[in-house]
């Protein structure tokens, strides 16, 4: 499913990353690769706060769409 749909506080791996070249090294280069975990801190209008590793993120829901847990 993706991560846009998943909800919050719950500890997720990441299955695949979907996109163009560009868009997947983005999101690596941010720590989300597949095999890693990512869990959802907050929402508001489909954009999230996403914490990866020991750091907090915020992505659109375009990438968190791409992101497949």
């Amino acid at each position: 499913m993706p991560l846009s749909f998943a909800d919050k506080g719950e500890d997720l791996v990441v299955k695949k990353v979907g996109g163009n070249d560009e868009v997947k090294r983005h999101l690596e280069n941010l720590g989300v690769v597949p095999g890693g975990t990512v869990s959802v801190i907050s929402e508001l209008n489909g954009n999230l706060i996403v914490k990866v590793k020991e750091s907090r993120i915020a992505i659109n829901d375009e990438l968190a769409k791409r992101i497949m847990v």
